[in-house]
């Protein structure tokens, strides 16, 4: 009986999470970067104490829906890997799939990515919090999951675990970046700057075979 209970306490738990994260998406995609505690408190309909239990802080809130939309941004990228098509093809669709998923929600994105912007006069009382203390892990992430695929699928000779280290990494890293500027500035179309991306990748990419055994790149 107490087994049962508290299972169906966990479970109403988790559920009030799931609620209140998504009231916090829907500020974060109003706000952007100036999403408060205070306004997502006031989205769920509960009080801001009750918001810090769940969370902690600030820090703790955007933990939490960094692995959220991770998650779901992971799932996509694996998505475009595993499609049916040439390499190449599959390369640019990756790229494509990131960008396309910065640009759908530019204010979620600054929220992970830029969250310092949230220092402003509305956070002036100390909600506010580094960006490199919370991003970087973001992007660490990224770029592990990201060489764990490499490595599974393409041949890169002795040292590859090492390698493929490197390019997941090098991979997130240029696509961050380069999806950072052209997301402000606007240069290009999507289409002209995934083209772009992919011939820089090309070179010691289309010259690897896929590792015997594994699912193939």
């Amino acid at each position: 009986m107490e087994t049962t209970q508290r299972t169906d306490q966990q479970r109403s738990a988790e559920q009030r999470r799931r609620e209140l994260l998504e009231a916090a998406d829907r500020v974060v995609l109003r706000e952007g970067p100036g999403a408060s505690m205070n306004a997502i408190a006031a989205e769920a309909g509960i009080t801001k104490p009750i918001l810090y239990r769940h969370f902690g802080d600030k820090g703790g809130l955007y933990a939490a829906l960094a692995k959220r939309h991770t998650d779901a941004l992971l799932a996509s990228l694996r998505a475009a890997l595993d499609a049916p098509a040439e390499r190449r093809e599959r390369v640019e669709s990756t790229l494509d799939t990131y960008l396309a998923a910065i640009e759908a929600r530019p204010q979620v994105y600054r929220f992970l990515m830029h969250p310092s912007e949230a220092v402003s006069a509305g956070e002036a009382g100390g909600e506010g919090f580094d960006v490199g203390l919370h991003s970087a892990p973001l992007l660490r992430r990224l770029g592990e999951e990201l060489a764990e695929v490499i490595e599974e699928r393409v041949d890169l000779g002795p040292g590859s675990a090492e390698l493929a280290l490197v390019w997941g990494h090098g991979i997130v890293g240029m696509m961050h970046a380069a999806g950072d500027w052209w997301l402000g500035e606007r240069p290009c179309p999507r289409a002209q700057l995934v083209r772009s991306l992919a011939d820089l990748l090309w070179g010691r990419l289309a010259a690897a075979g896929n590792r015997v055994g594994g699912p193939g790149f």
